[in-house]
């Protein structure tokens, strides 16, 4: 998902775009405010700061191991390098399988969309895309009264996926077009202004001063004063550019790669795609080319609390490992499974899985290392995705959902929310009563990305960190509960809201307890309290 902030830049270009007006009035709130407790700071984070100073303070902890299945982790952040997960049993650099787990020097995790010579997937196509190129091998030149009873089925499903395929192919190029322009006008009215008044940096005054009655200076001169309307104290017109820019790169991405039929990731990676069940491809870079998204995911989970650096994660004592299977563009289910497979095999308690996509062509492999998961007692938790849907009704994959039907019970599905107000449930959020558990911050959340650098990112990428964070605080100071006892005192002690009215994602209004399983936001404070109890009643009588 694009981010908000993004979006408000090009919403506010009310003058040539009417159609894309939107107002945003976002009160100033702390970097920390996921932290924060409803009672005592008036923001709805997690209550972590809380727990710990009046709950935890002075008690033992042991080390919890998160894995973060993602694009990549910066493990040498300021934030991060002292919280990264290292396998002792691998001597760094020697080329050898030190620990026999099929994995050459796999010292803080695995990449499992990266070549053997050191090469690595950056963009990659959707699932869509690979489907209707499979569908269309099949039926691209099969006439519709032409096909089989046997074949009727799958070939009315091309057809919608090649309406799907073809409509977001074109509503994306349109997108590209539209902000490039916009990015190219932009930069010539900078551009053409400041050298005609000879000045380095351009202002509001010195735009209100230029004076002309050329046509195209006079457009330039109402655009950019447009922009400086639109801007809040100490930004700057350069700001505006640069995320524009970021614009432009985005649906560069989705152009170029996402719904481009002839690339092909697979080349880079060396695999057998067909071979669903293959081990060992890969390489040892879990940072990859572009490691922003994971590195953000990893900084909410745990970034170092006593570093006096950045930030602090909700975990205290977690380590990250980092497993490097999200490309930009849509995932393979082969990776999925293997990733988490590494990750269980690897000692992992809780992995974050903070990516999805609408079609699983490979589900079974998935379902597998689900199972798998389940079975050595490992807590999954998962985006709810960024598409303002009910979820109980559309497809979001990877699922807890196992294709015979039954469930993983180990599975938590985390909507996003945010520090309170209208947006209570982030906007772009998806939903649902009976597939996401309950929702945690996911609007703004201000963490790590790389170059020792930090951030502001909305989605439910962000609210299932927040989640697996809090987890892996009640599984440090409670190593006696099991992860399914730890989702089900994450599920009892959430926020509750009675009957409150919220903005619904995709419009309109719902009462919050209607949008999912629990009806309320994930609660560290509250689940150390039930966290003891349930302790309490474990000890023997005496």
């Amino acid at each position: 998902m694009m981010k908000r902030t993004l979006l408000g830049v090009i919403f506010s270009l009310t003058f040539l775009f009417p159609a894309f007006s939107q107002s945003s009035t976002a009160r100033p709130i702390p970097q920390d405010w996921f932290l924060r407790d409803p009672e005592q700071d008036s923001l709805l984070g997690v209550s972590a700061e809380r727990a710990y100073e009046t709950l935890l303070k002075g008690q033992p902890s042991r080390t919890v191991i998160v894995a973060v299945i993602d694009s990549g982790v910066d493990i040498e952040h300021e934030d991060l390098k002292r919280v990264i997960w290292k396998n002792e049993k691998e001597i760094p650099g020697n080329g050898i399988d030190d620990d026999n787990n099929g994995y050459i020097d796999d010292v803080h995790g695995w990449n499992f969309i990266g070549g053997k010579n050191g090469n690595n997937v950056d963009a990659d196509t959707y699932e869509l895309t690979r489907e209707y190129i499979r569908l269309k091998a099949k039926y691209g030149a099969v006439e519709e009264d032409k096909a089989s009873k046997k074949q009727k089925t799958e070939y009315e499903a091309y057809l919608r996926i090649k309406t799907k395929f073809e409509k977001l192919k074109a509503k994306n190029e349109q997108q590209y077009k539209l902000y490039t322009n916009i990015y190219r006008n932009m930069n010539h009215s900078i551009d053409t202004i400041k050298s005609i008044m000879n000045v380095q940096t351009l202002t509001a005054e010195d735009v209100q001063k230029f004076e002309t009655k050329e046509p195209a200076l006079l457009f330039a001169k109402g655009f950019l004063l447009s922009m400086y309307r639109n801007m809040s104290e100490g930004e700057k017109i350069e700001d505006y550019v640069s995320e524009l820019k970021e614009a432009v790169d985005y649906y560069e991405v989705i152009v170029k790669y996402g719904y481009n039929e002839a690339f092909d990731s697979r080349e880079i990676v060396g695999d057998d795609i067909n071979n669903l069940y293959e081990k060992g491809y890969g390489n040892n870079d879990v940072t990859g080319p572009d490691a922003k998204h994971g590195t953000h995911v990893a900084g909410i989970i745990a970034a170092d609390r006593n570093n006096n650096l950045g930030i602090k994660g909700i975990a205290n004592n977690a380590k990250i490992m980092a497993i490097r299977a999200v490309p930009n563009g849509d995932e393979r289910d082969k990776d999925v499974a293997n990733a988490i497979i590494y990750a269980v095999d690897n000692g992992a308690h809780i992995i974050n899985m903070s990516f999805g996509k609408s079609f699983s062509p490979q589900k079974e492999v998935v379902d597998k290392a689900v199972r798998y998961a389940e079975q050595k007692g490992v807590l999954l938790i998962h985006a709810a995705g960024n598409d303002g849907e009910n979820i109980d009704e559309e497809k979001n994959f990877p699922t807890r959902m196992y294709s015979d039907g039954k469930e993983a019970k180990n599975w938590i599905e985390v909507g996003a929310s945010g520090w309170g107000g209208e947006e209570l449930v982030g906007s772009f959020s998806n939903y649902g009563k009976k597939m996401v558990a309950f929702f945690a911050p996911g609007v703004d959340v201000y963490s790590t990305v790389p170059d020792n650098k930090y951030k502001n990112e909305s989605g439910t990428s962000m609210a299932s960190p927040s989640t697996a964070g809090v987890a892996a605080l009640i599984m440090s100071y409670f190593p006696e509960l099991s992860a399914l006892e730890v989702k089900d005192v994450l599920m009892k002690s959430t926020r509750k809201f009675d009957n409150l009215q919220v903005q619904k994602p995709g419009g309109g209004k719902a009462k919050l307890d209607q949008l999912s399983i629990t009806g309320g936001l994930v609660n560290a404070y509250e689940a150390v309290k039930l966290a003891q109890t349930l302790m309490a009643q474990k000890q023997p009588i005496k």
